[in-house]
């Protein structure tokens, strides 16, 4: 990763003053039987009030799903009444990305799986520094869940951040990976801690609700070009979802289809949803960081 000039670090600590407000705001939605897709709007729209853009659809992680569920158009999902959801939200400006997410424990039973992970990270970002091997920080990161009674998480981990790239191929691990010798220098990194109850891995559904468009474009079919253009014009490469760009349930399906032709011709990225390999309940907190040659700085904190 190159150094990052004066305007870089400027936007990208406003992008986390944006996300650390409305992070605030999250946590009180969250409550039994509030629509999910209500909360995804509201959050979505306070980015946009605040002068950011959302860096990606809002997750809403709801006990054993992990990550990359975002609501589906008129999703009829509700926030149960017992249980741990996950509220993992980005913001950009001009590219410049933030990444953050909290935990609310829906019940008393909970509260430690939550903490688990809260103090997982607290502990990470305690002691990072410039040129901290990854492999350190995983180490810290599982100690720490470990000592509550869980496991972290070992297939999914933290990541380096590029303008408008959320995962920018660095990773750092969940647990003490030994292969994870490499030194986090001058750049942006998201630190992810996520714990469970259950076996420690997660794997993927056959249901995607966040894409993202790859760069290369070729000569499509009219109706196709239209979609990528106005998806590509508003994202680039950062993720989206179908319901920021639908109004009604005929349209959703027929967007659908064009998003299946968009993979055929290799246009698009699918994040599948993620779910805990044994239904383990999942927790997750996570701030962003930029590392400069002296310094650490925690955007969303």
């Amino acid at each position: 990763m190159s150094s990052l000039s004066e305007e870089a670090i400027e936007k990208l600590i406003k992008a986390g003053k944006i996300a650390r407000e409305v992070t605030t705001l999250a946590a009180k939605l969250v409550k039994p039987g509030m629509r999910i897709s209500e909360i995804a709007t509201t959050i979505e729209n306070y980015i946009k009030k605040l002068g950011g853009k959302p860096a990606f659809p809002v997750n809403i992680g709801i006990n054993y799903v992990a990550a990359h569920y975002t609501p589906l158009y008129n999703d009829p999902l509700l926030i149960p009444d017992q249980g741990v959801v996950k509220i993992d939200l980005g913001v950009h400006i001009d590219g410049y990305i933030a990444d953050t997410a909290i935990s609310v424990a829906l019940s008393p039973a909970y509260e430690g799986l939550v903490e688990a992970a809260r103090v997982a990270l607290e502990n990470a970002l305690k002691m990072i520094r410039p040129g901290i091997r990854a492999v350190e920080i995983g180490r810290v990161i599982e100690s720490s869940i470990k000592s509550y009674g869980f496991n972290p998480i070992k297939n999914l981990s933290g990541h380096s951040i590029d303008r408008y790239i959320i995962h920018s191929g660095i990773t750092i691990p969940n647990y003490g990976d030994i292969l994870a010798r490499h030194r986090l220098l001058e750049g942006v990194y998201a630190i992810e801690p996520f714990a469970t109850n259950g076996s420690g891995f997660v794997k993927e559904l056959d249901i995607t609700t966040i894409y993202a468009l790859r760069r290369d474009k070729i000569k499509l079919k009219n109706n196709i070009s239209k979609l990528y253009e106005r998806i590509y014009k508003d994202r680039l490469t950062l993720p989206f979802t179908l319901r920021w760009y639908v109004t009604n349930i005929e349209e959703y399906y027929t967007y659908l289809e064009l998003l299946k032709h968009l993979e055929k011709e290799k246009l698009l990225i699918k994040y599948p949803v993620l779910v805990e390999k044994t239904n383990g309940y999942v927790s997750q907190f996570e701030h962003t960081i930029i590392i400069t040659r002296r310094d650490v700085i925690v955007t969303t904190s």
